[in-house]
């Protein structure tokens, strides 16, 4: 019965939401829409914190040293799944100490090229790629992060290609050099991209998710060129291990309600994403096959953190 009483009465006081992530970036966004959503619902405020560092792994550590009573939540991110393999002595084990609550969104990335690249089309980039190898070079965010495990994924399922790897600080020094031409490929969130290929400045050659963007439609997939390609950065929420299953579920249900709303389904649109939901068993299930799949990407390109 103590489990029913705390659920009933949850929350009495503020909950954190700890983000790994800077203010402002796609991350914090998502985390502070669902912290709205619940602040309303639930009557008590969810206060964004945000830890950035080590590619979310203070703030994970700082989740899963928290006590578990479900008023310290983590906002969940493929950074987990991928740091999960990346880093060999972290002093947590995610999927054992992060207990899964609910998928909030997958989102697509798009891949452009410089307007140097002589490749209109998926497979024409494809084959001047291997005609070319070790002559075209993509930037990314830095090692170990989505924009370079996407792309070495893409290397990878593509036939081997040999395409140089330029870290940077960050995604938007990435897409400076991009512009520039001192990189010709990126793979990234569309956001940072639309203006750019709109005006033809990039050239957008496929989207990594399965299904098209609605907001370019007319660009293709890369699964549908080289099949079974798919990488998408996923988020949701997790607490503490222990954490009280009865907490838990009342999250979840309240996520898959906002899930189900059509406003705030509308205000996800603008974060190029597509809804989850689905119980804390299927969001834990996808971050294990995501841990999964993203694990042997790093072993086979042998990726180490800087």
């Amino acid at each position: 019965m103590s489990g029913f009483a705390s659920a009933q009465t949850y929350p009495s006081r503020p909950v954190r939401i700890i983000v790994g992530f800077a203010a402002g970036g796609p991350n914090d966004i998502l985390a502070r829409l669902i912290g709205q959503w619940l602040s309303e619902r639930l009557g008590q405020p969810f206060v964004i914190e945000n830890r950035p560092g080590a590619g979310s792994n203070i703030a994970t550590e700082a989740v899963v040293h928290a006590t578990p009573d479900g008023y310290t939540l983590l906002l969940v991110g493929t950074p987990n799944a991928i740091n999960a393999t990346l880093y060999d002595n972290l002093n947590f084990n995610f999927i054992r100490d992060i207990a899964p609550i609910a998928g909030l969104i997958r989102g697509a990335l798009v891949m452009v090229v410089h307007p140097s690249v002589p490749a209109k089309t998926l497979p024409e980039f494809i084959a001047y790629a291997n005609a070319n190898p070790g002559k075209l070079s993509y930037g990314s965010g830095g090692v170990g992060g989505i924009t370079h495990i996407t792309a070495e994924l893409f290397k990878q399922e593509a036939g081997g290609l040999d395409i140089v790897h330029v870290p940077y600080r960050g995604v938007a020094p990435a897409l400076t050099d991009l512009l520039g031409g001192q990189v010709q490929i990126l793979f990234t969130n569309l956001a940072l991209l639309i203006g750019y290929i709109g005006t033809g400045k990039l050239r957008a050659l496929a989207i990594t998710t399965v299904t098209r963007l609605d907001t370019l439609p007319d660009i293709p997939t890369i699964d549908e060129f080289v099949p079974g390609y798919e990488a998408s950065s996923v988020f949701g929420l997790g607490a503490p291990r222990n954490a009280p299953a009865e907490i838990i579920d009342r999250l979840n249900r309240e996520i898959n309600a906002a899930l189900a709303d059509p406003a705030f389904k509308a205000r996800l649109a603008h974060l190029d994403g597509t809804e989850l939901g689905g119980s804390p068993a299927d969001f834990g299930k996808l971050i294990a096959d995501e841990t999964e799949k993203w694990g042997k990407v790093i072993k086979l390109a042998k990726i180490k953190p800087d």
